[in-house]
């Protein structure tokens, strides 16, 4: 692995990620894989709750891998009321997630939740 010198990058590329959480299942929400060369700055995640009556619980996930790891939650079942949106990250609030990592996320509810990730890949 050769993390980028954050220092002196050579790009840093805005991108934005949406989900629409069909199931219950843990999804892959941002993986940075073992030989990128890149390191990753989420600035902002949101998690909109879709559904007008009922509300959802969200959990999100880092792994101390690309496949497979330890996860570790830095949202624990944050209830998202029906029809609104929580913001658990931004941009005063960032984290990096190094090579041969990922970022994963659960709804209590499927079709319920969507997810929007901002992050910055830094080469």
């Amino acid at each position: 692995m050769a993390a980028p010198n954050l220092s002196s990058p050579t790009s840093i590329t805005g991108k934005t990620t949406y989900l629409d959480l069909t199931s219950t299942s843990e999804t892959d929400l941002l993986v940075n894989s073992a030989s990128s060369g890149k390191a990753l700055r989420v600035t902002f995640l949101a998690l909109c709750n879709v559904d007008g009556t009922a509300t959802v619980d969200a959990t999100v996930k880092i792994y101390s891998a690309a496949s497979g790891g330890t996860g570790y939650e830095i949202v624990s079942t944050m209830t998202v009321p029906a029809d609104a949106t929580v913001t658990p990250l931004g941009r005063d609030l960032s984290l990096w997630l190094e090579e041969d990592r990922r970022r994963t996320v659960t709804a209590s509810a499927a079709d319920d939740l969507v997810v929007v990730c901002g992050d910055e890949e830094v080469a």
